[in-house]
């Protein structure tokens, strides 16, 4: 879980990054901006905005976020939209200039080699990771479940009932045949009484 956490953070600082870096080049003043955009005809700098603008939502999503499923599903729809985007530009013969992240070749001065290379495919490798880390949470969940179920069916066939007392949250384990007499909790000292928990 650990690994799948940085690398929602770290997907979200590099979009965060990108984002940044489109919102720059939307402000200056290259002639190239006001040019249609080849796929949907809105001007270039509009199509930049509106790119950075997701990237921030789902940056600062995965950054500050506590839901990691969404965090995943949020940058591999960017990513894969992005990715679709570009082999449509290609099969259409259009040349893609920028890099994924928002022309940082242009700033940067990356253009050419290995670096520039790279960030080209970006996308694709962020689509893709997000795809294997939702599917390593999935099968920790799964995992996480059928440890649960099989602890319930060990508990059950040894007579056991666990609970969790619902004035401190305490955990408490006790004989089957001891439902429902009325105790005091072992760890606040309240009354309570001892049930089967909900499934």
């Amino acid at each position: 879980m650990n690994g799948i956490k940085l690398f929602i953070r770290v997907g979200g600082g590099i979009l965060l990054a990108a984002a940044l870096i489109r919102f720059l080049i939307a402000a200056g003043t290259p002639p190239a901006l006001a040019l249609p955009e080849p796929f949907i005809g809105i001007s270039i700098r509009t199509a930049v905005l509106i790119v950075g603008g997701f990237e921030l939502v789902v940056a600062l999503f995965c950054l500050f976020g506590r839901w990691p499923r969404l965090e995943l599903g949020g940058l591999g729809l960017l990513a894969t939209v992005y990715a679709v985007y570009v082999l449509v530009l290609l099969a259409k013969g259009v040349q893609v200039q920028a890099s994924c992240l928002g022309s940082l070749t242009d700033p940067l001065r990356i253009y050419r080699g290995s670096t520039g290379f790279a960030l080209q495919f970006f996308p694709f490798g962020l689509a893709l990771g997000s795809y294997a880390a939702a599917v390593c949470l999935l099968f920790t969940a799964e995992a996480r479940a059928t440890r649960l179920v099989r602890s319930r069916q060990r508990d059950a066939a040894a007579g056991l009932v666990k609970m969790v007392c619902p004035s401190c949250g305490g955990h408490i384990e006790f004989p089957s045949h001891a439902l429902g007499q009325k105790i005091d909790c072992p760890h606040c000292a309240k009354s309570i009484t001892l049930l089967r928990p909900r499934e």
